[in-house]
């Protein structure tokens, strides 16, 4: 089976409630030149990391107890023999090493060998519509697979865009999530933020402003 496979098995493990003990060893013990070598493009690497991050957060929060903001800074995801944080696998590998609290905009200067030989070639800004952190703003679980990443990827940025934005057109305002503000450079700035909308959600936003509403940390229930 290949990882791409093992992921999204081991994330249909978690979400619906059957044992991962096999799943999680066999990712632990699989060689560490099988990671990269079916893993040698973004597209395989988008599925995979997506996939893992997704099953993992299950894992650790409802099998391992963990809290935030621990469980996304333990190494506690053995995969090929290395250990991975959840902050390892979105910030390192899925963002190209950006560092966690810039907006998006700066680089991570001490990321390790490891981080930066895994990380994708170029940071997809759908992930953050495809990354589930357990919070109820977070974007709802789905399983990723290569050969339809890009169709389940834009369907999950238009499913989350189109339940998470309003339009006021009495105020020519926009109100929509707070992602799109955290990792505003991973959209290429604000200006590439009203384009995202403006092309997803096939809106003409010229002359609206656009403003960010609450993040819900409240835990999904379930």
């Amino acid at each position: 089976m290949n990882l791409n496979d093992q992921s999204e098995k081991l994330l249909y493990a978690a979400k619906t409630g059957r044992p991962t003990e096999a799943l999680v060893r066999g990712l632990a013990e699989t060689p560490f030149r099988q990671l990269t070598g079916e893993l040698n493009d973004d597209t395989h690497k988008l599925a995979f990391w997506i996939n893992a991050y997704n099953a993992y957060f299950l894992i650790l929060r409802h099998e391992k107890g963990l809290q935030r903001p621990g469980i996304f800074r333990q190494k506690a995801v053995r995969i090929a023999g290395r250990d991975f944080s959840l902050d390892d696998i979105e910030h390192g590998i899925l963002r190209r090493n950006r560092w966690k609290w810039s907006l998006g905009y700066l680089p991570y200067p001490f990321a390790p060998k490891l981080l930066r030989q895994l990380a994708v070639a170029r940071i997809d800004p759908r992930i953050h519509f495809a990354l589930n952190c357990g919070a109820r703003s977070c974007p709802p679980i789905a399983f990723y697979s290569p050969d339809k990443l890009d169709r389940q990827l834009d369907l999950a940025t238009r499913s989350f865009l189109e339940s998470e934005t309003d339009f006021l057109p009495e105020k020519k305002e926009v109100c929509t999530t707070r992602l799109l503000l955290w990792y505003q450079g991973d959209f290429s700035g604000m200006r590439g933020v009203r384009k995202t909308l403006e092309r997803v959600l096939e809106r003409d936003l010229a002359g609206w402003r656009v403003r960010f509403g609450g993040y819900d940390w409240g835990e999904i229930q379930g």
